[in-house]
């Protein structure tokens, strides 16, 4: 059974590139991939427990991604929630944290990390 993925990332480019990198590394199914913190949240409110792993950017057309991982981190039920974005510096990573993420990585330095933590995830999922 794939992994049930939400995106929380504003360019499509970078949809595209994450998506390849995590078909690298284990059976991911998209779910919802979502531009900014409101439509985010409303797909959050929806959807409970109906996604395994959310990885969020920060910086997002409309809102930010910590909106979204405060959200996501109140829900019952909830996935992993990984932050990736380009301005994960470790101030923001511990903040984001602190907001409820799992884990937290800066796009580019840290994508090695960031996928291991997603293989993880992958591998510990039920049906592996």
């Amino acid at each position: 059974m794939a992994v049930r993925l939400l995106l929380v990332e504003d360019l499509p480019q970078m949809q595209g590139v994450v998506l390849d990198l995590l078909a690298t590394v284990g059976d991911f199914q998209l779910v919802k991939a979502v531009s900014n913190e409101a439509e985010a949240n409303l797909w959050l409110d929806e959807n409970a427990g109906g996604w395994d792993l959310a990885v969020i950017d920060l910086i997002l057309e409309q809102g930010t991604g910590m909106g979204v991982v405060a959200r996501a981190a109140a829900l019952p039920d909830r996935g992993k929630l990984v932050v990736f974005s380009d301005y994960a510096s470790e101030g923001i990573r511990k903040h984001c944290l602190r907001l409820g993420a799992d884990a937290a990585f800066q796009k580019g330095p840290d994508l090695k990390p960031f996928l291991q933590y997603c293989a993880t995830v992958a591998q510990a999922h039920p049906g592996s």
